[in-house]
């Protein structure tokens, strides 16, 4: 695993990825416009994550201008066919640049997708309406086309920071 920060060519440097678990537990509809981030419990803060896998696709920050690249080449850790981690628990040990995605730390984290609904809720927007929690349906956000779901390689296939640069698409930061 390259390190975060590492140069990449023409001032780019990597930024790292990070996952949320799967699940969707019977909470009340709408709890996200209810409350603030920080007041949400554990269930209801990971419940948010629409299961997409686009946080964990490696991303290039352009060290010039701050401009963020996303490519189609996902973590190591991140299961293509279901777009999760296959080690969420200890990913940070396994993966040290993963970020942990948190309340307190969401602002910074200028790298999150568009469509991420940690990121449209910390901005005042709604969940969309192929999110799992609006559809009930945790199948949704692959059948909507937001999800990473076969669409992506795996670091562990790039040979040079080069390939990386190659791989920079635009549709994962679409809403």
């Amino acid at each position: 695993m390259r390190p975060c920060g590492r140069s990449l060519p023409h001032g780019r440097k990597r930024v790292a990825p990070l996952t949320a678990p799967r699940a969707i537990p019977n909470l009340a509809p709408g709890y996200w416009r209810l409350k603030a981030l920080d007041a949400l419990s554990r269930s209801e803060w990971e419940a948010l994550c629409d299961g997409c896998g686009k946080c964990c696709l490696i991303k290039l920050e352009d060290e010039d201008t701050g401009q963020i690249h996303f490519t189609d080449v996902a973590c190591r850790l991140l299961d293509r066919v279901t777009a999760r981690c296959t080690d969420y628990g200890h990913r940070s040990r396994r993966v040290p640049d993963c970020v942990k995605l948190s309340p307190t730390n969401l602002a910074a984290l200028n790298f999150m997708p568009q469509s991420c609904a940690y990121r449209r809720v910390h901005e005042g927007r709604d969940l969309p309406d192929w999110h799992p929690l609006v559809t009930g349906d945790p199948e949704s956000v692959h059948v909507s086309g937001m999800s990473i779901r076969q669409r992506v390689g795996c670091e562990t296939e790039i040979l040079d920071d080069q390939d990386y640069m190659a791989r920079i698409v635009d549709w994962p930061n679409q809403d």
